[in-house]
């Protein structure tokens, strides 16, 4: 009973703030307000995001009612995405013939037009029913480009993260994310700063559990030219937090051409991939939910999810193969 009156208490105190919040920014629209003139004023001086407070306001102002003001959890898109039943049994009867999932696709295309499940969706399909094992030898241009064997080329890189992705708080969160170039086996960190020390102990926890999972031990490191990576200038490097770890571990830095995120292109389509299975339209509770889903995605991307670069693929299946 104690645990339930705390409870009441908190969403008592949750919904009179939004009230709260929604009377005062009434006034900044009325232009009546003694303080604030502008509603972005009113955001900072209430340290809240304008798109998710809108989102609450108009969804409360449609309704009238207490609950849309309440948040609305939603899961990551990965956990969530299912074909169509019949969609599944035309994949399966194709597969059933010796065809690839990229000969699915270009066949379903026509019929199924935008229903047309995406390679990665027919590789799950498969999967589901035991039918996953490759019988045909993809030949992709892009795989010439990949490093011989995992651990001799990383790519590194910070991402910044909506201030609202804890649902009713508003604070500066990012990611730091390591990919092997071979593999694009792939491990990230959730932290509060970027500042150099942060990175560096962010990408010290990467390098580690890269190792002990997937026994990969790096030759050189690929990064932007940010100041969190260190400066080019080899007199300042062995002061900076990052290249120092870098250099105690031996292992050789390189920096991406100024103004060419293409350089470092493996980690850029990462972030992609992650913001467009986990992050976008997803709400997590708190810091501690987030880190866990991002744990439990790392290990879906890095063992169930199939990736085009490397022929269809997970990322760890090329570390069974290096192993063989």
């Amino acid at each position: 009973m104690k645990d339930n009156r705390k409870d009441t208490t908190i969403w008592r105190n949750y919904i009179e703030k939004y009230r709260f919040l929604i009377r005062e920014y009434e006034q900044v629209k009325r232009k009546e307000h003694p303080v604030y003139k502008l509603a972005q004023d009113f955001y900072k001086a209430h340290d809240t995001c304008g798109k998710s407070f809108l989102k609450y306001y108009n969804r409360y102002k449609q309704s009238g009612s207490d609950k849309d003001l309440e948040p609305r959890k939603r899961g990551p898109k990965y956990k969530t995405r299912r074909p169509l039943k019949f969609i599944e049994n035309k994949v399966i009867e194709l597969r059933e013939k010796g065809n690839s999932k990229f000969e699915i696709v270009n066949i379903l295309k026509p019929s199924l037009h935008k229903f047309t499940p995406s390679l990665s969706g027919v590789y799950n399909i498969c999967k589901r029913y035991g039918m996953n094992r490759l019988t045909v030898k993809m030949k992709v241009n892009k795989r010439r480009i990949i490093k011989e064997k995992m651990g001799q080329l990383g790519h590194i890189d910070c991402h910044h993260l909506s201030k609202s992705i804890i649902t009713g708080q508003s604070r500066k969160l990012y990611l730091v994310c390591l990919v092997d170039d071979h593999s694009r086996l792939a491990w990230a960190e959730v932290v509060e700063d970027i500042t150099s020390l942060t990175v560096m102990f962010a990408a010290l926890k990467c390098l580690n559990m890269l190792n002990d999972q997937y026994s990969i031990k790096f030759e050189e490191i690929l990064s932007d030219n940010g100041p969190e990576f260190g400066p080019r200038e080899s007199k300042q490097k062995q002061g900076h937090p990052f290249e120092r770890m870098l250099f105690e571990v031996g292992i050789k830095h390189r920096y991406t051409k100024p103004y060419r995120p293409q350089t470092n292109g493996k980690i850029e389509r990462f972030w992609r991939t992650l913001q467009e299975d986990l992050i976008r339209e997803t709400n997590f509770d708190s810091l501690k939910e987030l880190k866990d889903e991002l744990i439990q995605y790392l290990y879906y991307y890095n063992h169930h999810r199939p990736h085009q670069g490397i022929d269809g693929k997970c990322p760890a299946d090329m570390c069974i193969k290096d192993e063989q």
